[in-house]
């Protein structure tokens, strides 16, 4: 049955390809090698990956000194990835760097419906690992400097492509944190266009909304820890150290960090005129006044419009004791914080510990600590070619300034001095697409739109 399924989507995916503009097709095979080119952390090679990318560039006519391929750390030499640069006609007009990250998630092919490392359309989607996270943008990235390269006429600005690993794996080694400390010259740029720009789409990947990307949070771990003298469980003791660690967590999770705005503000804006009645309402008067308890209670029903407004902060693990049969010695919880861009890290350390108003609690800043730069400016010269050319593109699709409630890479070049915006096009149904998740995928449409989009809005700001 299985391979009468798989049979039936390659013939779907080979009758789809027909249709085919040359370019087109040109791109699927690109994307299709990206996609098949196994990037996970456990079995994968970036390095491989980047590897292939430079070949396509080569052949494109790309110069041996125009690409600079690196590999990861000497234990993990598979997390390499590539830097290649299209040389503009201004030395003196600051470069736009692009950036993708080529890595992905761990996919168990005994999970999935079909094989993640297949790139499989059917539907009018195309499934496998890494087709919308983040594979489909570094294809388009690769495939926008490979047609400006066949044009054969150098645009005003230098553009640089960035493909690296490491994105989803940060704390094992990070490409981009890596170009940004060691090879700052390699990717250096006026600003940058990255992944993040996520809008909203229905069931069958239509776009209803695009984003547009200025600002992200910052992942941060921190543990809170309750130790303790322990004891003979027969004989329980007022001082547990379970219960002290279970009580600060209580405190914490009644605890609502501040509203915020950054480019939310304008994203709030926009929906408040967007959405009735008493949602609607209730955001006009948040905007007003962050304080307005009532307006908030009502806009953060919406799990994702909470997570905008605010720096929050969850238990996400447990661990205690050491036998069925004694008293814990030490209880122990991971706090995973998505911290509000500009928020930094003695800020919020000081918020939960507030929160938990217990000082024989200890809260230790856990794991690699992450930069915390303030957003990006979003200045006409970046947002108005954005918004003109999706009135071509998308017609009738409002596009909002957003923030990225997660964390991408960033968060390392805008704090090494690279503006850096997540640019529109993408969408994703209410399943995120199941990126990260099982059989992830990304509608067929969308994705050769955007690729249009994202040539044209590449093109507009280079030539400037």
């Amino acid at each position: 049955m299985r391979t009468l399924f798989l049979a039936a989507a390659l013939l779907s995916g080979t009758a789809a390809s027909a249709q085919l503009r040359p370019d087109q097709a040109a791109f699927r095979g690109l994307y299709k090698e990206l996609i098949e080119t196994n990037t996970t952390v456990s079995a994968g090679s970036c390095t491989l990956a980047a590897e292939r990318m430079a070949t396509r560039l080569k052949a494109a006519g790309f110069a041996d000194a125009d690409i600079k391929l690196f590999n990861g750390p000497k234990d993990r030499p598979q997390d390499g990835g590539l830097v290649a640069t299209l040389a503009g006609k201004d030395a003196k007009a600051k470069a736009i760097l692009l950036l993708a990250h080529i890595d992905v998630v761990e996919a168990k092919r005994a999970d999935w419906e079909r094989d993640p490392f297949t790139l499989i359309e059917e539907g009018g989607w195309f499934y496998g690992r890494g087709t919308s996270d983040d594979k489909a943008q570094a294809a388009i990235l690769t495939d926008t400097l490979i047609r400006l390269k066949a044009a054969g006429k150098p645009l005003k600005r230098t553009l640089k492509l960035a493909l690296t690993c490491g994105e989803e794996s940060p704390a094992v080694f990070n490409g981009a944190e890596w170009l940004v400390k060691e090879h700052k010259d390699w990717i250096d740029a006026e600003f940058a266009l990255n992944e993040g720009g996520i809008g909203v789409s229905d069931d069958k990947g239509n776009p209803l909304k695009l984003a547009f990307q200025a600002g992200e949070k910052v992942y941060q771990d921190f543990r809170l820890e309750a130790r303790n003298p322990g004891g003979h469980s027969s004989q329980p003791r007022p001082d547990n150290a379970i219960y002290q660690l279970t009580a600060g967590l209580n405190r914490l999770a009644a605890t609502e960090f501040p509203v915020q705005y950054d480019a939310s503000r304008a994203y709030f804006t926009a929906m408040a005129s967007q959405v009735a009645g008493e949602v609607g309402a209730a955001m006009r008067a948040l905007l007003a006044n962050p304080a307005d308890a009532a307006a908030n209670a009502i806009v953060s029903r919406d799990p994702n419009w909470h997570s905008m407004l605010r720096t929050t902060c969850v238990a996400t693990r447990l661990d205690a004791g050491h036998a069925n049969n004694a008293l814990a010695q030490r209880a122990s919880a991971n706090i995973n914080c998505r911290m509000f861009p500009g928020d930094s890290l003695e800020k919020v350390r000081g918020q939960i510990i507030a929160a938990v108003a217990d000082p024989g609690l200890m809260l230790i800043t856990d794991a690699e600590v992450s930069p915390t730069p303030p957003p990006p400016p979003l200045t006409p010269a970046i947002y108005d070619p954005a918004v003109a050319l999706a009135k071509k593109h998308f017609p009738g699709v409002p596009l909002l300034p957003t923030m990225v409630t997660g964390a991408t890479d960033g968060r390392f070049l805008s704090a090494g001095g690279i503006p850096t915006y997540g640019v529109p096009g993408m969408v994703a149904d209410k399943t995120l697409n199941n990126v990260h998740g099982l059989n992830e995928r990304i509608s067929v449409t969308n994705l050769y739109t955007t690729r249009d989009y994202l040539f044209d809005l590449i093109n507009a700001y280079a030539a400037k």
